[in-house]
């Protein structure tokens, strides 16, 4: 009995994420039926479950009774970004020690990528990218790189709620020009922002393998300084990091 008792507890836990995922891959709201017909699993289990998440503050339930995530789940993120950038400050240290720019490292949050571990260039001439920040995933290096580990219909979903705004006259505008990046991007391994969310500033970042969150890690700078010499000595070093740290995630 007691070892029923603890695996059908485990798989109370299973389903309680497997709802909670469902819902931020839906876009954050979501039907009890949509979620009956994507969870299989009976709707009186899923409405169960969601009770019990809506009373601890980890799922709402909106006026138009569809269901969102709940703010409790904001402190949660929050902290598990702190950990994960710690985690990954030996590695972006090297890059930014090595290379001389500015290295960041991103995580998928919702539609949009926000910023959660940086070691600044020691130029004074450098990004001001900050921490914290959240950015749209199509005119950014980081964004892109996420981007090209996903479905194109997920990526037309994302920009989609998103939209795609062009802050420079070198940012993408349209689903299908990125989908041409994207693919490009596959083949090559890595992404380019090319002055696509600020004039004058090149970013080159790769996305982190097996990352439990879609993560990617980029050396970003001046044009002038981030040049195709600079590519050939950033993405080794890019492709070392994003290893390492995938590495320290999974052990």
């Amino acid at each position: 009995m007691a070892e029923r008792a603890a695996g059908s507890g485990v798989q109370s836990v299973e389903r309680v994420f497997d709802l909670l995922e469902l819902i931020a891959d839906a876009g954050g709201a979501v039907t009890l039926s949509e979620l009956a017909a994507a969870a299989a699993l009976p709707l009186p289990t899923i409405h169960r479950l969601l009770r019990t998440l809506v009373g601890l503050g980890y799922a709402r339930q909106l006026p138009n009774r569809r269901y969102a995530l709940g703010p409790k789940l904001i402190r949660l993120g929050e902290g598990a970004n702190l950990q994960l950038g710690a985690l990954a400050m030996p590695q972006l240290k090297r890059l930014a020690d090595e290379l001389g720019e500015t290295s960041n490292m991103a995580v998928l949050d919702a539609d949009m990528v926000v910023y959660i571990a940086q070691v600044p260039s020691r130029h004074s001439m450098r990004m001001f990218t900050e921490v914290g920040r959240r950015v749209h995933t199509h005119d950014t290096g980081v964004g892109k790189a996420i981007l090209a580990q996903l479905p194109d219909e997920q990526v037309r979903g994302i920009v989609g709620r998103a939209g795609m705004p062009t802050p420079t006259g070198y940012s993408l505008g349209s689903a299908e020009a990125l989908l041409e990046d994207l693919g490009r991007i596959r083949d090559r391994g890595y992404s380019v922002d090319e002055q696509e969310q600020e004039l004058g500033v090149r970013c080159f970042a790769m996305a982190v393998p097996d990352a439990p969150t879609p993560t990617a890690v980029s050396v970003s700078g001046p044009v002038s300084r981030v040049d195709e010499a600079f590519a050939d000595r950033a993405v080794p070093l890019l492709r070392e990091a994003a290893a390492k740290i995938s590495a320290e995630l999974n052990r």
